[in-house]
């Protein structure tokens, strides 16, 4: 008999030198008993699930039952200010087995579950694919950069078409160290606003997902940086393409014309992963799932097969 988890609740999460129980916040959107789940990981690292939600269309129109959560460290799972810094602490392998502990809570080694990690969450989904989880059948990752490096050439050449005195400003802080000022962060929302999210005004969701990052940065200064366009942390040298040929899945890479995170970030999983798809947005920057809404979910949604 299968036991049907709760729509939302908590899952115990063992995490070696937190001081701490720990927990993650799981939503469920839709049946387990029903189809294939769809697993979403989230950016940041610390943005939370809910710019996310849009993925709730899949199950409207197709009935796919949708597994949001909050990754360690932000949202409705446990805080950890008190790592502040820690890059010991703040590693790749603590939200790997974050997802394995999803993944096994839920009951879904055996019914099988696909994954979905947009921006960062696809650079998790990217490397954890290439284990071979048991119970992985589809993966799509979504503005997902397949190393830091590359992304950052592909950024340099965006801020190059920035206004000359949004250029001077950036040039100024980052050769300062001023990341708090609102000249900084003025400067970085022209940036956002052309190659994050290009609506106007933006959604709640947007909005939503860079309030947890200014609430509580913890693990997004950690592990990026003070901004998306100075990477500091510890994934400022990361790539995950040199295990990409490992992931024996169906694989659709997404990302948008004006996005962040440019062709030359996406490439390398293009190269690497031997069965994959990539679609390009063309009205599109890093939320095309906000701009182009039922495109995108036409394109997910038949990748799926829904």
């Amino acid at each position: 008999m299968t036991v049907l988890k709760p729509s939302e609740g908590k899952i115990p999460l063992n995490v070696p030198g937190a001081g701490k129980p720990c927990e993650t916040w799981y939503n469920v959107f839709g049946d387990l008993r029903h189809g294939i789940p769809l697993i979403t990981l989230h950016g940041g690292p610390g943005a939370a699930h809910e710019y996310l939600l849009p993925f709730t269309d899949l199950h409207h129109k197709h009935g796919t039952t949708i597994v949001f959560y909050d990754q360690i460290g932000c949202g409705r799972s446990t805080r950890l200010r008190e790592k502040d810094g820690n890059e010991e602490f703040w590693t790749v392998d603590l939200f790997m087995r974050e997802l394995d502990a999803v993944v096994d809570y839920l009951g879904l080694r055996s019914r099988g579950f696909d994954l979905l990690g947009q921006s960062w969450g696809g650079m998790l989904g990217g490397v954890y694919a290439a284990r071979k989880p048991v119970g992985l059948r589809k993966l799509i990752l979504a503005d997902a950069p397949a190393s830091i490096p590359l992304m950052m050439k592909g950024v340099d050449d965006l801020m190059k078409l920035l206004p000359k005195d949004v250029q001077k400003d950036l040039e100024e802080c980052h050769r300062d160290g001023d990341f708090d000022s609102d000249k900084y962060k003025n400067a970085c929302l022209v940036f956002y606003k052309r190659h994050l999210c290009r609506l106007d005004p933006w959604p709640k969701g947007v909005e939503k997902a860079l309030g947890h990052l200014e609430e509580d940065p913890t693990v997004y200064r950690t592990m990026y940086g003070p901004s998306e366009l100075f990477p500091t942390g510890l994934l400022k040298d990361w790539e995950g393409f040199s295990t990409a040929q490992k992931i024996d899945c169906e694989t659709l890479l997404i990302n948008g014309h004006y996005d962040e995170i440019q062709d030359v970030a996406i490439l390398p999983w293009f190269q690497r992963i031997p069965k994959v798809k990539w679609v390009q947005l063309a009205e599109s920057s890093h939320m095309g799932h906000f701009e182009e809404r039922e495109r995108y979910m036409q394109v997910v949604g038949a990748f799926l097969g829904n």
